[in-house]
């Protein structure tokens, strides 16, 4: 049976294994970008500049489709479990379950992304030579973008791909994740209105209508990420905390047919698993089946509520 759909997106299939989604804002931003890319190719005089521009912004979607399996890729081999990849109104979102457990993790995974945008640009730029007249043109510009895509998703701003680099270089050398995440949501609310201040001053511009209004989407998508990643810092960094071998009780001995946890469960996955089997107490086993000691549920609340 297939996965309900995320509510407000359609369901295009599987992909790697993975649910495919589109919002229907992304068919609003495709017009957008139509109208936008045909002036740049209305020189042209051999094909139709909207044929054209429709080409490119397919060829864009496709690009950003693979930013994000890149991102999958990459947290699948960390293990992680990803749950779907979802095109919108200005990009994609990888939905990964549970949060990266070291600083390495995040910025391996985080990277991956703007590095697969780069190598697609600089792909194109290789190839752009060996053609001529309309399909030069359409390389040119789907490399340009690429690129573009990669230096833009490298600002140091949450929720853009540069800011968990920066969350996961602040992480690790602050040792506080929450630090790194409250830093890099402030800069991704300078960063939205940096974008929006920038288009102001190209009121010049014949198509300053269209790039005021793709400016303005973009710093209200940055703003909110950035909101929601201030607002969500100290819970996300109150349960990366939880550690069952910090809050169990080592050598204690569990009650009779208690439910039995992984030792090295930390974090979500750790919560997840208590919830899957609820329990008073549970009796934590190492990789090779010796009982650990015990962890209650007490015991977890109370970290929980300790590292406030």
């Amino acid at each position: 049976m297939s996965p309900t759909p995320r509510p407000g997106a359609w369901r295009l299939g599987r992909l790697v294994g993975v649910d495919v989604l589109i919002k229907p804002s992304l068919l609003v931003m495709g017009v957008a970008l139509v109208v936008l890319f045909a002036r740049r190719f209305d020189e042209r005089a051999d094909s139709n500049p909207y044929l054209l521009a429709t080409i490119f912004v397919l060829a864009l979607y496709v690009s950003v489709l693979i930013h994000e399996l890149a991102h999958v890729a990459v947290a699948r081999g960390f293990g992680m479990r990803v749950h779907s990849v979802t095109l919108h109104l200005l990009g994609g979102e990888t939905l990964i379950e549970g949060e990266s457990r070291t600083p390495w993790q995040e910025l391996a995974v985080s990277i991956s992304g703007p590095l697969s945008s780069l190598a697609i640009g600089l792909a194109c730029f290789a190839v752009e030579p060996t053609l001529t007249g309309t399909p030069a043109d359409v390389v040119h510009a789907i490399a340009q973008l690429n690129v573009l895509v990669a230096i833009f998703n490298m600002l140091p701003g949450l929720p853009l791909d540069g800011g968990r680099v920066f969350r996961a270089i602040v992480w690790q050398v602050s040792g506080r994740e929450e630090t790194g995440i409250r830093i890099a949501a402030w800069l991704g609310r300078i960063t939205a209105v940096g974008i929006v201040a920038y288009a102001l001053t190209r009121n010049d511009e014949p198509t300053f209508q269209i790039d005021f209004v793709i400016a303005v989407l973009v710093g209200w998508y940055l703003w909110q990420g950035a909101s929601d990643a201030l607002s969500n810092a100290g819970r996300s960094a109150r349960i990366n905390s939880l550690d069952a071998r910090t809050i169990g009780f080592p050598g204690a001995t569990p009650p009779p047919n208690a439910e039995q946890l992984s030792a090295d469960l930390h974090g979500a996955d750790l919560l997840k698993a208590m919830a899957a089997r609820p329990a008073e107490a549970y009796a934590l086993v190492e990789s090779d089946g010796t009982v650990y000691g015990v962890l209650t549920a007490r015991a977890v609340d109370e970290a929980y509520r300790a590292s406030r």
